[in-house]
């Protein structure tokens, strides 16, 4: 759970094309927190949910061949 905001952390083994896009539990796009390419490394991205009201959202993370979806609950 989160209140109003969370960090989201990945690495990247090597130089990729990622997007890392969030949904709501009606599978509606609320936000593109990234979309390009992006050299190997560690990130940390912060989503600000302030504007959402409460329940469950999902992050979905695509990187080459990889493709990693996990739930969030924003609880105000």
């Amino acid at each position: 759970p989160f209140n109003p905001s969370t960090t989201i952390a990945f690495a990247l083994p090597e130089s990729q094309k990622i997007s890392l896009k969030i949904f709501d539990i009606t599978g509606k796009e609320i936000a593109t927190l990234i979309s390009g390419d992006r050299p190997a490394g560690s990130y940390q991205i912060t989503f600000d949910a302030s504007n959402l009201a409460s329940g469950i959202y999902f992050y979905q993370l695509n990187a080459g061949s990889f493709s990693a979806t996990k739930r969030m609950m924003l609880i105000k």
